[in-house]
């Protein structure tokens, strides 16, 4: 009889281990359970569209909370220049600028969730003046999110502008065997002759 009990409970114990390690655990985060996701078509492109339309609002429109609603009080925007400045900077610059062309535009692409922390990959256009002249920036960005307080803020911003081609000139077309040119490394045109 002992043997009996003994194998029972073997089993029985045995059997619960397996339900347990099965079910999932609710105490784990659905950010540690879903994979990061990079996508154009979804509900986040969608979700941080409508935050950096917002971003673009304030700027547009020189209203400080507007954007201090946007930027967290940790952010930090490396620009296209190289220029790097906080947010305290970029509210003083949007409300004290005297120019009133100033106008930013900027397009998500691709979002990807890492939890509580969200990259944003996008273009932008920016036409502002430079030394009394109309300038018109056109360029891409990478926008790092902090979920807080249920909302998401801005914790950084890194912006590159894109080469303007010349006018008349022909653009050289990439091949798939060198995509990239990295100086010493990669073949020149002046040795294939």
């Amino acid at each position: 009889m002992n043997r009996f009990l003994v194998c029972l409970s073997v089993v029985l114990v045995s059997w619960s281990a397996a339900a347990q390690s099965s079910a999932p655990d609710p105490t784990a985060s659905t950010a540690t359970q879903q994979p990061a996701v990079t996508t154009t078509a979804s509900p986040e492109v969608q979700q941080f569209q409508k935050i950096e339309d917002a971003w673009s609002t304030a700027v547009n429109q020189h209203d400080q909370y507007g954007l201090e609603n946007v930027l967290s009080p940790l952010f930090m925007d490396v620009a296209a220049n190289g220029d790097i400045t906080t947010r305290n900077q970029q509210v003083v610059q949007v409300i004290t600028t005297e120019d009133k062309s100033l106008w930013l535009s900027q397009k998500v692409i691709t979002v990807r969730m890492l939890g509580d922390i969200a990259v944003a990959n996008g273009t932008y256009m920016l036409r502002h003046n430079l030394n009394g002249k109309p300038v018109e920036e056109k360029g891409v960005f990478t926008h790092v999110f902090e979920r807080t307080h249920g909302g998401w803020m801005c914790i950084n911003s890194q912006r590159t502008t894109l080469r303007q081609e010349m006018q008349g000139k022909q653009k050289k077309s990439s091949t798939a065997e060198e995509p990239f040119h990295i100086p010493f490394l990669s073949r020149s045109d002046k040795n294939s002759q």
